[in-house]
């Protein structure tokens, strides 16, 4: 394929994925949430006990239940545009929760602190990818230009 072949393929691929790209970004985390909540409902989830450890002073584990009926519940949220402003506030409030492992039990999460992780830390710190795209989604929001009051 020459170089020019190539880029004309580029950007039909670029122009393509500029029209679909952040519908695909919310379905996708929308997917990973209902998912992952699933897990965390039915009881198979592999974070499962690191939830528990981290939150026992809650003193249940039916919290890990309720955290993944919210985790569904923002799942929904992102799927349904409708409700993309409410799953994003969601999402936000349920992160800090997904990094107290990280403080209140360092033991689970890293192998040498700070920088080797266990499988664990690596869950917890793959979050940051989605925060990210929470930001990302919530960028897209408006698409006008803030105008000055001058």
């Amino acid at each position: 394929m020459n170089l020019e072949k190539y880029h004309h393929l580029e950007k039909r691929i670029s122009l393509f994925l500029k029209k679909r790209a952040i519908t695909i970004l919310r379905l996708s985390m929308s997917i990973i949430y209902i998912w992952y909540g699933a897990l965390k409902i039915v009881g198979i989830s592999p974070a499962e006990e690191l939830v528990f450890r981290a939150t026992h002073w809650i003193g249940t584990h039916n919290f890990v239940i309720i955290l993944g009926f919210f985790e569904v519940l923002i799942g929904l949220f992102l799927g349904i545009k409708k409700f993309l402003k409410l799953g994003l506030l969601f999402l936000f409030l349920q992160f800090p929760g997904t990094f107290l492992p990280l403080f209140l039990n360092p033991e689970d999460c890293f192998t040498i602190i700070p920088f080797g992780l266990t499988l664990e830390g690596q869950y917890i710190f793959k979050n940051l990818i989605l925060i990210s795209a929470g930001l990302v989604l919530i960028g897209s929001l408006h698409s006008e230009p803030i105008r000055s009051h001058e």
